[in-house]
């Protein structure tokens, strides 16, 4: 009898822990990542700029390339620095902007990324996703999931905590997310892959339930697994389905319609997550998401992140429109403006204050 089986795409080093950084020439030092020693390491100008004095005497064989910032113009211009050098790897070092540029130029020279996150505040660590700045706003391309994730989460402690706190929501919001593609299943038939599902829901429900906060080492570490799980379901789902729904579609809607007042993305997708399981009907679940948001210092009224209620009204009604074919409680209810504002109110009543 034959056995079937699937090659999963994930990283093949994940190192989360205290002191991991110790250890990142050995794991640089892996054949699977390179051969040669030559590496071309991303950093950014603030975490990774402080880093680097730190790893230079040990990594002789690299290059260091600082980014000036998060967008698809800085993310090309590495890729051709990059490409001028012979190197086995590209390492992106420093927030998530660094990763996501790292991760396109890497992409575009067709080496591995190895990525050394120095904060927790997305799921864009390990995703096959770089989001940056563009022309148009702000864009999503496609790219390989890293080959190597270290994490020292005595470097993470060194970040301010708003960085800790939208991983938070972002990865609480698979919860949402996974609602929605249940719902697009149901309703239109979409497949759902039960593995991306499973390992989405698990990340989420793991941050969602553990007592801990935001200082607990044990929190950090299970908050940094949850990210990489989350990356690791878009890998295998071949899409950010996983981790998107409408709680992203929310975010994304802040982010076009005020670029300039727009929070955090974990902040608006966590926020978005509670509004969304309220608006499926899911009344205890919200209430206990928005608890939990709250605990750990999170905003769930879009007054704590300085937007009127009649601007998250337009908000949640322009929502749709920013991942046209996706379908979500959003584009299932499709709410009328004074719809929206009569559920924003028992919203907030069934959360309480």
């Amino acid at each position: 009898m034959p056995v079937l089986t699937r090659l999963i795409p994930s990283p093949v080093v994940v190192d989360i822990r205290p002191g991991a950084l110790d250890d990142l020439v050995g794991v640089l030092a892996d054949e699977r990542i390179s051969h040669s020693g030559k590496l071309a390491i991303a950093v950014s100008g603030g975490s990774g700029a402080r880093l680097r004095e730190r790893l230079t005497p040990a990594l002789s064989g690299a290059t260091w390339y600082e980014v000036g910032g998060g967008t698809l113009d800085d993310a090309v211009q590495l890729a051709g620095d990059i490409k001028a050098g012979h190197y086995d790897a590209v390492v992106g070092l420093g927030g998530g902007k660094i990763i996501d540029c790292a991760k396109f130029a890497a992409a575009r020279v067709g080496l591995p990324l190895v990525a050394v996150p120095t904060n927790l505040a997305h799921d864009g660590l390990c995703s096959p996703v770089a989001t940056l700045d563009n022309d148009a706003g702000r864009g999503s391309y496609g790219v390989p999931n890293p080959i190597a994730v270290v994490i020292d989460l005595d470097v993470i402690r060194e970040a301010p905590v708003r960085f800790v706190r939208a991983g938070i929501g972002d990865a609480v919001s698979n919860i949402s997310a996974i609602a929605d593609w249940e719902l697009a299943n149901r309703v239109k038939g979409e497949k759902i892959d039960g593995l991306a599902a499973a390992i989405a829901r698990q990340a989420g429900e793991a941050v969602l339930r553990h007592p801990g906060g935001v200082g607990d080492t044990g929190f950090l570490q299970v908050l940094a697994e949850a990210l990489v799980l989350s990356g690791i379901a878009m890998s295998v789902s071949g899409d950010s389905r996983p981790s998107s729904g409408a709680c992203h579609e929310i975010n994304h809607a802040f982010d076009l319609l005020f670029p300039r007042r727009a929070a955090a993305h974990g902040e608006q997708c966590g926020l978005g997550a509670a509004f969304a399981m309220y608006l499926r009907g899911a009344h205890e679940e919200s209430a206990y998401m928005a608890q939990v948001l709250r605990r750990h210092g999170l905003p769930v009224l879009p007054e704590e992140i300085g937007f009127t209620v009649d601007e998250f009204v337009r908000v949640v009604g322009f929502a749709p429109e920013t991942r046209p074919g996706r379908y979500t409680i959003l584009e299932h209810l499709d709410l009328k403006p004074d719809q929206i504002k009569d559920v924003y109110t028992e919203y907030v009543k069934a959360i309480g204050s």
